[in-house]
């Protein structure tokens, strides 16, 4: 990769407006008293100061043991707006002005994009030697060609969700691959028409589906993005999905709304394929199924080659124009990998460790009485090593994502098909990125 502006947007800000992406996570706005850091020597050089902008619950915590471990890096953290909900638009303006924080927190589905704006500080040269912490395709998802710009926070691996009573009561065995998928989702239907094998997905929970079955959406071929969002593999993954549509085995609930929430609750609605932080999102939403659901695998194309999506997720960005580089890194390594501190983002934000050596920890090696006891996190930690390494977001996902979910809209509900909706998406992406002077390869 030779230039990030050769296929990249030059300005910075011109996405401000549109970025309006998924992100996790409550938010205010005031500044957040973070502790005093711990005193240092008279004799010792004045500790380097940054500001970190972020959202998720448990992150003041985290700045105040940072803070308390060490003398030679003051972080002041500012609780701000979810970026969907305006935190990201604040992060480019700020660039933009040159004022923005040195650290933010940035969805790894956006920080292409605010690299490829130029939103974002290289710190390779800091990072590099902590790579190995990480699991990969976390890794991956702060890189573009070979610069580093953040620290992996968390991951979203997927997995199956299921009514365990439900197959057990019709006597089905849990699906290990799509065509058994499609086997158990036909013996629901026949054992009783009212339950669906599963409801549609939109946007980045599709995304997902075609991640795990390495039908990638970008890549990057010299200096130009390569899309391909309507590419046979694609297609392939469309037309399964489409399948069960035309099959009648698919709900028409949405996901996320409350007729979703009462499908899964009441066992119309018998599996969720989706991200591990899925599970809390079940469980505070579908109170009626505790007990009666499990955790496994996610079903495999190829059995012998086992391949596994992620959902969501998110970094720790060192944004353009701060001054201690070295300094953020730091600070960002901490977050993703102290033990003591990511405790507390498990118990708090429900985040599941980006970094290697916390996959074991304490909150989750625990049993799951909504989950029938399991411990449910045996199934991620298995999963997260699975991970395809290829994915790569595109440069401007706001808008790919949209023209996406028109279409997929329609074909969830049948008034279209699902491969119509990767072709429109495909087409608008590649269009705005030609408007934007943005290098696209045939």
């Amino acid at each position: 990769m030779k230039s990030l502006k050769r296929w990249g947007i030059t300005t910075v800000g011109a996405l401000a407006a549109t970025l309006a992406l998924t992100a996790c996570g409550g938010a205010s706005g005031a500044p957040v008293e973070t502790g005093t850091p711990a005193p240092s020597s008279s004799e010792a050089a004045a500790p380097a100061e940054l500001t970190f902008w972020g959202w998720a619950p448990g992150y003041a915590d985290s700045v105040k043991a940072f803070n308390a471990s060490q003398s030679d890096v003051v972080v002041k953290y500012e609780e701000i707006q979810p970026g969907s909900r305006g935190g990201y638009e604040k992060m480019l303006n700020a660039v933009q002005a040159g004022n923005a924080a040195c650290l933010g927190q940035v969805g790894y589905e956006t920080l292409t994009s605010f690299a490829a704006q130029g939103a974002l500080e290289d710190v390779s040269q800091y990072a590099n030697a902590n790579q190995g912490e990480y699991v990969e395709f976390a890794w991956n998802s702060v890189k573009v060609g070979d610069k580093v710009f953040g620290a992996p926070v968390d991951t979203g691996p997927m997995a199956m969700y299921y009514n365990k009573e439900l197959f057990e009561k019709h006597n089905i065995e849990v699906p290990a691959t799509w065509d058994e998928y499609k086997t158990a989702a036909e013996k629901l239907k026949a054992a009783n028409p009212k339950i669906k094998i599963s409801s549609p997905y939109a946007n980045y929970d599709y995304a997902g589906m075609s991640w795990q079955a390495g039908a990638l959406w970008f890549g990057i071929e010299g200096d130009s993005w390569k899309v391909s969002v309507d590419s046979d593999e694609n297609k392939k993954v469309a037309e399964y999905w489409q399948s069960l549509v035309d099959a009648g085995t698919i709900s028409k609930a949405p996901m996320y709304d409350p007729a979703w929430f009462k499908g899964l609750g009441d066992g119309s609605i018998a599996t969720l394929v989706g991200a591990v932080w899925q599970a809390g999102v079940i469980k505070g939403d579908a109170a009626d199924g505790a007990g009666k659901w499990a955790v496994a695998p996610m079903p495999q194309w190829d059995a012998a080659n086992p391949s596994v999506g992620n959902v969501g997720g998110s970094a720790t960005a060192v944004l353009k124009g701060c001054e201690t580089p070295e300094a953020a890194w730091k600070f960002a390594n901490f977050l993703s990998t102290d033990a003591d501190s990511y405790g507390n983002l498990i118990d708090k934000a429900a985040l599941y460790p980006a970094a290697k050596a916390l996959l074991d920890l304490p909150q989750l090696t625990k049993e799951d009485k909504y989950f029938s006891g399991q411990k449910i996190f045996d199934v991620f930690k298995e999963e997260a090593l699975k991970v395809n390494t290829d994915w790569t977001w595109g440069p401007n996902m706001p808008l790919t994502t949209t023209k996406l979910d028109d279409g997929l809209n329609k074909g969830w509900a049948g008034n279209g098909k699902l491969v119509d909706a990767l072709v429109e998406a495909n087409t608008a992406t590649v269009e705005n990125m030609k408007s934007q002077g943005i290098n696209v390869a045939d």
